[in-house]
């Protein structure tokens, strides 16, 4: 109600109670019906209802009332409230579907269980604005129209964004773990695990031991001793 005092129905009894003022200017004023008032005046209407004062309350000052009882034409302008109330924050609510899409919304849910079996359930109610109930109906394969599904992208149908889409993809992405080796070391690169030219950045030849340049002295020293033995025996 636009520009209307706080509890009008209460202000309206305190001003029969305690002014000259016109139903008609009390009426304009509280934003309620002529007749209305006059049931207040009656006694009709808002019995056991407590007058509020709207001039304590700082809705109305004292010379608008006596301006407006000298002229019974004059309509009553409301106070303008020095505190301002915060508005109430409006909770996001599912996701509004229109009627001729929603037909649609099983192969959605079917296409993203299969191609995104990472989103959770309350993400998937949130894109394609859905129930739980229906995920997993569909999940376990009791949908009422099961046999008929088909997965179709919900983004192609309209039920959401692209944006949205990757948006819950990500977060998503976020919550799942690394994925680790058995031994909980982590896995490898492929650039590292499919590299086998010893020319690649990074890549150092493994080192022989020593004990193979000793073994080729020791093998060259049997050389050397044999062929001497032969010069022997020919001479």
């Amino acid at each position: 109600m636009a520009n209307a005092p706080l509890m009008p129905k209460a202000t309206a009894v305190w001003l029969v109670e305690n002014t000259a003022l016109t139903f008609d200017q009390i009426a304009d004023f509280c934003k309620l019906h002529v007749l209305e008032v006059k049931g207040i005046a009656d006694g009709e209407v808002a019995q056991g209802i407590k007058g509020l004062d709207p001039v304590s309350s700082g809705q109305l000052s004292r010379e608008e009332i006596e301006r407006a009882e000298k002229n019974p034409n004059y309509r009553l302008k409301l106070l303008e409230s020095k505190v301002r109330l915060p508005e109430p924050k409006r909770r996001r609510g599912p996701r509004y579907t229109p009627v001729s899409k929603r037909q649609d919304r099983p192969n959605a849910i079917l296409w993203l269980l299969r191609n995104h079996p990472e989103l959770k359930d309350s993400q998937v109610m949130r894109l394609v604005g859905t129930t739980k109930t229906t995920i997993e109906s569909i999940k376990e394969r009791t949908h009422w129209n099961a046999q008929n599904l088909t997965p179709m992208d919900p983004v192609t149908l309209g039920l959401c964004s692209q944006i949205d889409l990757d948006i819950e993809v990500q977060r998503s992405s976020k919550d799942r773990p690394a994925v680790v080796a058995g031994d909980g070391a982590t896995l490898l690169p492929a650039e590292v695990t499919t590299s086998h030219a010893p020319h690649d950045e990074g890549f150092t030849a493994p080192r022989k031991p020593k004990e193979d340049s000793l073994d080729l002295e020791t093998v060259f020293a049997k050389l050397g001793g044999s062929r001497k033995s032969e010069s022997g025996e020919e001479e």
